[in-house]
């Protein structure tokens, strides 16, 4: 099933408009959230060092996922590891502030829904975006969870939030997700706040870097070639 495009608005100053839809163009002021990969194309001198040279890769459907039934052990500490053509990364999830949307992301890096995608939008000094294996931006597991943000929830540098649409409530997520790499997106609290990256912010940050400021989209594919749940007490 697809979902309409999650969007993550931006506008000059402090202020950001909203986390719309995980696709699209918009108006001036609104960014669109997307993923994107590092690798992609040509010869060595086009391929940003620290990242290999890949192709991106094919669409897969979207949907037909479960939502999961009981929620995680909160005694434990649970991380998601990314695997990428730039480098890994590690997120460790927040339990208190997602304990639903931390169930669910487990759930589908276990079943490797998240293997072979990339990150299909990436907007320098802001976000980097993916979790859509239809990488049209659009694509979501078929359900969705809810843990509304604090009041005061904060999206700054290395901060793992979670995609919407505009008409969705608070909070509300499927399987697209985003990375902060500016000092603060200056979002309102409606995303899902799920995780810091705990490890590998230098890897984030190089693929931040990989996005066309004009267009959002990556400069080259970077791809999530696998996602490993840890847990820990």
């Amino acid at each position: 099933m697809q979902r309409p495009s999650t969007t993550l608005g931006r506008m000059s100053g402090a202020c950001r408009s909203k986390l719309q839809s995980v696709t699209c163009a918009l108006l001036a002021a609104v960014l669109a959230l997307a993923f994107s990969g590092c690798g992609g194309g040509g010869d060595d001198s086009q391929t940003t060092p620290g990242c290999d040279d890949v192709d991106a890769p094919a669409p897969r459907e979207d949907g037909g996922q479960t939502a999961p039934a009981a929620p995680l052990d909160a005694t434990k500490t649970w991380t998601l590891s990314f695997e990428t053509s730039c480098g890994t990364f590690d997120v460790t999830l927040d339990l208190d502030s997602a304990p639903n949307t931390a169930a669910s992301l487990v759930s589908l890096a276990r079943d490797g829904y998240f293997d072979d995608t990339e990150f299909h939008r990436i907007v320098p000094g802001f976000v980097i975006q993916g979790g859509d294996p239809t990488q049209s931006g659009s694509g979501g597991p078929g359900y969705s969870t809810r843990d509304t943000p604090a009041p005061d929830a904060a999206y700054t540098k290395g901060v793992v939030a979670m995609a919407k649409t505009a008409t969705e409530p608070p909070g509300t997520a499927g399987s697209q997700f985003f990375v902060v790499t500016g000092a603060d997106a200056g979002l309102p609290p409606e995303y899902a706040v799920v995780g810091t990256v705990t490890s590998g912010l230098d890897v984030v940050e190089r693929i931040g870097k990989l996005g066309d400021p004009s267009t959002e989209q990556p400069t080259q594919p970077v791809v999530i070639g696998s996602v490993t749940v840890g847990s820990g007490a």
